[in-house]
């Protein structure tokens, strides 16, 4: 594995270095994700440009007129451990504390889970639920999508060979909206995800007023689960309405089979996650 290794200091440096050596450059921020597949010949790369000493990418802010700004160095671990975030949107904690153990956490950037584009990424699915977007830096001009676009399969992502993902932006959520997510692997955290579900519900009491239930490591991309948010928005949330829901949102699951799990038991987990996490989000929510 022999590559040249850069690191820039600015954001405008790391681009032109992508665009002096197009698409034979990969971006390392914590290293978690590229180094293994690197080491195991899954990805490869002539030059790697670690953009870890940008101190202008890692940050947490919330305005109460914008709504968050997450840089995209931050760590999981400063995620899962924001005090602004706990107050203000605590699935995101919650989900960033489901992601592998706490030395990858201290280490892996919000950014590079994102930018890896693992359909079982624990960030991504409450990102979705959101309504997250993200800022992506290239060498003419910035631009910023909804984070639903910004992956397009397994490992991949709408980034060009130039461009640099800087930030992720998260709406205020409506008044009583309540989030979860909920993870189930083989041992825990530490784990890859067998399915991920994050449900984020704008509640009235037992009053759905909106939804969005995504789910993880159970398509190429993380996905919403449309059809079962049709059966639950605006209506009153009981026990056999649930179970349509997750009965529905196991249907709209495109699992595979692979070492960790068939598809007939990823969808059975769809099913139990999606009543769980709804279950859960009404008792948050009373």
């Amino acid at each position: 594995m022999r590559y040249e290794y850069m690191m820039p200091v600015t954001i405008e440096e790391a681009i032109g270095l992508l665009a002096e050596h197009n698409g034979k450059a990969k971006v390392i921020a914590g290293g978690t994700d590229l180094v293994l597949q690197m080491r195991n010949k899954i990805k490869k790369a002539e030059y790697v440009i670690d953009i870890s000493g940008i101190p202008t990418l890692d940050y947490i802010k919330y305005d109460k007129k914008q709504g968050l700004s997450i840089g995209a160095l931050t760590t999981v671990r400063d995620v899962e451990k924001s005090t602004e975030l706990a107050r203000k949107y605590p699935v995101l904690c919650q989900a960033a504390g489901r992601l592998g153990s706490v030395a990858i956490r201290n280490v892996g950037t919000i950014g590079g889970n994102l930018c890896n584009a693992s359909p079982s990424a624990e960030n991504a699915p409450a990102l979705i639920g959101l309504s997250a977007k993200i800022k992506i830096a290239g060498p003419n001009d910035e631009r910023v999508i909804p984070i639903e676009e910004f992956f397009v399969g397994p490992g991949q992502t709408v980034l060009k060979n130039e461009e640099v993902m800087t930030e992720i932006q998260v709406p205020v959520p409506a008044p009583n909206t309540v989030g979860v997510y909920l993870k189930h692997a083989i041992r825990g955290s530490i784990d890859l995800a067998i399915v991920g579900v994050a449900v984020i519900a704008e509640l009235d009491g037992k009053f759905c007023r909106d939804i969005k239930i995504v789910l993880g490591a159970v398509g190429p991309t993380p996905m919403r689960a449309q059809e079962a948010e049709g059966i639950l928005k605006g209506n009153k949330i009981d026990n056999a309405v649930i179970e349509k829901c997750a009965q529905a949102a196991s249907e709209e699951s495109r699992p595979i089979t692979d070492v960790r799990a068939s598809a007939e038991y990823r969808k059975e987990m769809v099913k139990v996650l999606v009543k769980n996490g709804i279950n859960e989000a009404v008792r948050k929510g009373l």
